[in-house]
């Protein structure tokens, strides 16, 4: 996939904000001492009146982001994933989360792809842990065009959102004019009978290529894209499931508590076996992001060799 073009999805995240602010004046933009990294920046240049540094203090500027929220702005609170979800926890369950306020949360650099910031900075469990929060929206982009799109559903949705970008920059998989993103619906990239990939994030174009390669050896895989982990399309799930027999999930985080404990619950009345591919109980590692996401298991090729294995084949 080398020709393709490729974009972090922290960098999608700083530009929809950008795109979007004429259509939400009341959109407000705070960061904790990390806009170059998070990509508020570009919004700082382009609104310096709306853009609020509010320092290395994640867990107080999750509180005035609530402050925010309750007097009638659209705040996003921009952070590393692994302190919006893991350092600010309380204030985003208790501040946030609780009351139900309209905070918008832009956690980047989430996951092993993280790279050479290693295991303290890889954040492995912001989906577990925002899932767990009653009434919190939780948004995984596949690449550039899906981010900007979820970027403004979160603007126009009413209540708390946790979006999770990345670092890395991942092939543009969705421009094409049919696309179309909405809140709680997955999308079915590739029909399949003889087993479905559940994919979320950056491995949904992982998942394609597996499919690809396993086409090749007269193996059907279907691969449906999730971006919103809660709510969970439910429904095209269960179809998947019962039209396939067999799940695979893939997510660029812990095996506990993800994107695959998701699809478990939501097939349970009527369950099939699921096999999940992401982050085992371990901590992640120290190296280059693409060495990592192979090692992990993440890529094309290892993601085939599982459902092969799967399939007996």
């Amino acid at each position: 996939m080398a020709d393709v073009k490729k974009i972090a999805t922290r960098e999608s995240y700083g530009n929809a904000l950008v795109e979007c602010y004429p259509d939400f004046p009341n959109l407000v933009v705070l960061d904790a001492d990390l806009a170059a990294a998070t990509k508020t920046g570009t919004f700082k240049k382009a609104h310096p009146e709306r853009h609020i540094d509010c320092g290395i203090a994640e867990c107080n500027m999750m509180s005035i982001a609530a402050g925010m929220a309750a007097a009638g702005m659209i705040p996003f609170a921009s952070t590393f994933a692994m302190f919006a979800a893991g350092r600010a926890f309380e204030q985003v369950r208790n501040s946030i989360g609780y009351p139900h306020l309209n905070v918008k949360i832009g956690a980047t650099h989430a996951g092993i792809s993280v790279g050479e910031d290693g295991a303290t900075h890889q954040c492995n469990e912001d989906i577990a842990l925002m899932r767990a929060i009653p009434g919190m929206v939780v948004i995984n982009p596949s690449d550039d065009v899906e981010a900007r799109a979820a970027v403004r559903a979160a603007l126009e949705y009413q209540g708390p959102v946790y979006l999770r970008f990345g670092r890395l920059a991942v092939p543009v998989i969705n421009d094409r004019p049919d696309y179309k993103f909405e809140l709680g619906k997955g999308v079915t990239l590739k029909e399949g009978k003889d087993i479905t990939i559940v994919a979320t994030g950056l491995t949904v174009s992982e998942a394609l290529g597996a499919a690809e390669q396993l086409a090749a050896e007269g193996i059907d895989a279907g691969v449906i894209n999730i971006h919103t982990i809660k709510p969970l399309d439910k429904e095209l799930i269960q179809a998947a499931a019962a039209k396939t027999g067999k799940l695979v999930t893939v997510e660029e985080h812990s095996i506990i508590g993800g994107l695959g404990d998701a699809v478990l619950e939501a097939i349970r009345e009527n369950p099939v076996p699921v096999y999940k591919i992401g982050v085992n109980d371990e901590f992640g590692h120290s190296g280059p992001a693409a060495k990592l996401i192979e090692m992990y298991g993440l890529t094309a090729a290892p993601i085939a060799k599982r459902v092969k294995e799967i399939l007996g084949k």
